[in-house]
């Protein structure tokens, strides 16, 4: 699933495009993608001739404000975007388009998603506002300190590595970069995360957001689906240290990077310098 670097290099690329355009017409290939309303019709009538006043992000969510609800979309593992004249794709290998939105200016904003997993999901303002209380602080935030990455830790027994991935805790970090940035950290994602003292938090919250501003400056991490709008790669995948790269070399201390399973998750580190 696109983490935070992710999701807000695609709102980049969207919001110059779709900000003040309004939604001409809609066409859901496969209802399936509709998280709510679930029918074709219904969603329509929410959807189409409302003006987009805003692209935004919140966690791994990406948000289409519209005059009277927002558009919420879960990217998930296959979900991508193009934007092109219309009728087709401007990208050759966009061939599971599951919802097409024409603008007003005569473009068509293509949703492609092999798998449908993700889709869209029409809230009311007041219900959007109740959604989102359930996420924690966004890490990028410039008010995020490294008291508030304490206290989300802090909470119950859980190790620091699934504790980063809780979403009520901290929004949008997932499991690419809690791996990167524990290990900036020298920090063990085993232990649990209320063990940390506080050169160890100050420690990881640095190490969190240096990782996460890289990754963002390189438009994310492209290992297999992921794409940014119009097909464009991520590049940070070859500056990952530990991600990915079981039985290679640490590349600061040499030795062997380990894969473990935490919750259901690949979790990589390295045994020597994270012990």
């Amino acid at each position: 699933m696109p983490e935070l670097p992710e999701v807000e290099t695609i709102r980049r690329d969207l919001a110059p495009a779709l900000e003040g355009r309004r939604i001409a017409g809609i066409r859901v290939r496969h209802e399936d993608i509709l998280l709510a309303p679930r029918r074709r019709e219904e969603f329509r009538r929410h959807v189409e001739g409302r003006r987009i006043t805003a692209v935004d992000r919140r966690g791994k969510w990406l948000l289409f404000r519209l005059e009277d609800g927002v558009l919420v979309t879960q990217l998930r593992m296959t979900g991508r975007f193009c934007i092109g004249p219309g009728p087709r794709p401007p990208i050759a290998d966009f061939r599971h388009v599951a919802a097409e939105i024409d603008l007003d200016d005569g473009r068509t904003l293509f949703y492609d998603d092999v798998r449908r997993l993700g889709g869209f999901l029409w809230l009311t303002p007041a219900a959007w506002t109740r959604e989102e209380a359930r996420f924690g602080p966004e890490p990028l935030d410039r008010g995020f300190r490294t008291v508030d990455l304490g206290a989300a830790l802090s909470r119950g027994s859980a190790p620091v590595k699934n504790a980063l991935l809780d979403q009520s805790r901290i929004a949008g970090v997932g499991n690419i970069y809690a791996s990167e940035a524990l290990h900036g950290a020298r920090i063990d994602p085993r232990r649990p995360g209320r063990s940390l003292n506080a050169d160890e938090v100050r420690r990881l919250h640095r190490s969190l957001r240096s990782v996460l501003r890289r990754a963002l400056e390189n438009a994310g991490t492209t290992f297999r689906d992921y794409r940014a709008v119009n097909g464009r790669s991520g590049r940070f995948q070859g500056r990952l240290r530990v991600y990915g790269r079981e039985g290679e070399p640490c590349r600061r201390c040499g030795s062997e990077i380990r894969r473990i399973v935490q919750a259901g998750r690949s979790t990589f580190f390295c045994p020597g310098c994270q012990a």
